[in-house]
């Protein structure tokens, strides 16, 4: 994500109730109670399950994400009217229990709850704020995989976060553009809204005719109804953190291509599109590669990478150079980081007004077009690498998302436009801004976003450059992302890995920069 600018710009209770019993019903009040417990267990023989935890104590956000089950899996179909503004949507949740669980709870704000089942039972829900607690037919055993349906719909209301940005599903003039980042994507589908609970997705869009639906990874299908309303699915076969997902609805104009990124050879292949007639042909060759990631995503990509990118169509042609530039920028990062972690890329350009910030949702960041540029094209293609395959573990570790994605920036600027990453470390040095606080711990939510965590960060990463020398630094960028390849990791795994690569302790060197309050004497 870009810096945002704060001028464009969550909870169950556990309820005790006590009740006297007149000594005549106690009989029958107890056996009503081993009735009901045996009809909860099956033939467990009493109560053993507990509830997942409603949060997961995250520094920042300690009510997102749940505790007691691990998804991975997410089948989301959404129709979207953009006449009302009404959403309407069914989730389809496939996870394993990581303990004995009698009820579990999914994130969702504001939309409301039309039924619930798990493993096609029905299941009793219960709604607290952004919490929604499912509690099934029959407790769920240790190490069970399960799946949750959610039938849900309504017009969603976007997030306002600490800083005074807005998130998750934001109206547009004819459609609509969804962004997750912390906690907005709650605002679109139930899940487990946590970094650290990645997963695969299939996301089936319908919208009216005219209109086109785009989302994260391969394209596999698209088809008109006959009354002219168009249906599209898409496939992210590597896991992604749920704010990474994003939808795009309007009049898009999408392009394509491919680059080698490290995969095989770039094909010197590109096709412009207005609405989707390139879907047959990318239809096929994307389920190919999905299904080939799929079960196997820690494995490089074995050749090119799809690139398809879409515009608005009054400003598809503006942007067209711009876009067509990604297979090389992805081509060049390869070099520096190491293969591309996924098995598609692209971008998502929408006119400006309604986001105020770029983001780099998975496989496809998504940009107003005020931000479009090659500098932030190039810091939200990095994030490709880092925060979306390597995922802060908690939202403290924020900063190895943007301070990596920041360097990168100043790696291009020296490798291909002649300025020297000492530069901007220079200029970062001397701005006030970045020395407001360490880049590893910002005092709250509302400074996720703030220099430090993207200035700072990048002179972290610099300082660890003068420090280990180009040899070492350079396995750092390429073994860094590899080691922790599409999972979850914090500052204190990067501080060990990279003092595993130098083969030193650099104690004094993440007391100043990265964990330091004041500005050193010196750069």
């Amino acid at each position: 994500m870009t810096q945002r600018n704060r001028s464009d710009r969550h909870h169950g209770k556990d309820r005790h109730h006590r009740t006297g019993v007149a000594a005549g019903g106690l009989a029958a009040a107890l056996t009503a109670l081993a009735l009901l417990a045996g009809g909860c267990t099956g033939a467990t023989g009493g109560v053993r399950g507990t509830p997942g935890s409603a949060g997961l104590r995250d520094p920042y956000f300690p009510k997102l994400g749940n505790g007691g089950y691990d998804v991975s899996h997410y089948a989301l179909t959404l129709a979207y009217d953009p006449a009302t503004g009404r959403l309407a949507g069914t989730a389809e949740i496939t996870a394993r229990a990581t303990q004995d669980l009698s009820a579990f709870n999914l994130d969702l704000a504001g939309l409301t709850v039309e039924r619930a089942s798990v493993d096609d039972a029905p299941a009793a829900v219960n709604r607290a704020g952004n919490e929604l607690t499912l509690r099934p037919r029959e407790e769920i055993p240790d190490g069970t995989e399960f799946r949750t349906t959610v039938a849900y719909g309504g017009v969603p209301e976007p997030v306002t976060d600490a800083d005074g940005s807005q998130e998750g599903w934001l109206r547009t003039g004819e459609g609509a553009v969804a962004v997750g980042e912390p906690t907005g994507s709650m605002t679109w589908f139930p899940g487990n809204h946590h970094p650290s609970d990645k997963a695969a997705y299939e996301i089936t869009l319908t919208v009216p005719a005219g209109l086109e639906g785009i989302s994260n990874g391969v394209r596999t299908a698209r088809r008109a109804a006959a009354d002219g309303r168009v249906t599209t699915e898409w496939r992210m076969a590597e896991p992604m953190a749920s704010y990474l997902a994003t939808v795009a609805i309007g009049r898009y104009e999408t392009a394509t291509a491919t680059a080698s990124a490290g995969g095989g050879d770039t094909k010197a292949t590109a096709k412009a599109t207005t609405g989707g007639a390139d879907a047959p042909a990318e239809a096929t060759t994307g389920a190919a590669e999905a299904t080939a990631t799929a079960g196997a995503v820690d494995a490089p990509v074995a050749g090119p990478v799809s690139v398809l990118t879409a515009a608005d169509r009054s400003i598809a042609a503006a942007t067209a150079p711009l876009r067509g530039e990604i297979p090389q920028i992805l081509d060049r990062q390869a070099r520096r980081f190491g293969p591309y972690p996924f098995s598609t890329a692209g971008a998502i350009v929408t006119t400006d007004g309604t986001l105020g910030y770029a983001l780099e949702t998975q496989t496809r960041p998504v940009f107003p077009a005020a931000s479009f540029d090659r500098t932030t094209l190039v810091h939200e293609l990095a994030h490709q690498w880092f925060g979306n395959s390597v995922t802060p573990a908690t939202w403290r570790d924020l900063w190895l998302n943007e301070g990596f994605a920041t360097y990168a920036e100043w790696l291009y600027a020296e490798e291909y436009e002649h300025v020297p990453a000492r530069t901007h470390f220079e200029r970062a040095y001397a701005q006030d801004a970045n020395w407001a606080f360490p880049p590893a711990a910002p005092p709250g939510p509302e400074n996720l976003f703030d220099p430090p965590v993207y200035q700072r960060g990048a002179m972290v990463l610099h300082k660890l450059r003068e420090t280990v020398g180009e040899e070492e630094f350079g396995e750092i960028l390429r073994g860094w992302p590899a080691k922790y390849r599409h999972a979850n990791a914090s500052t204190a795994d990067f501080t060990a890995y990279a003092e595993s690569v130098a083969g030193r302790d650099l104690d004094a060197l993440w007391d100043v920069w990265l964990f330091g309050d004041g500005r050193p004497s010196r750069p």
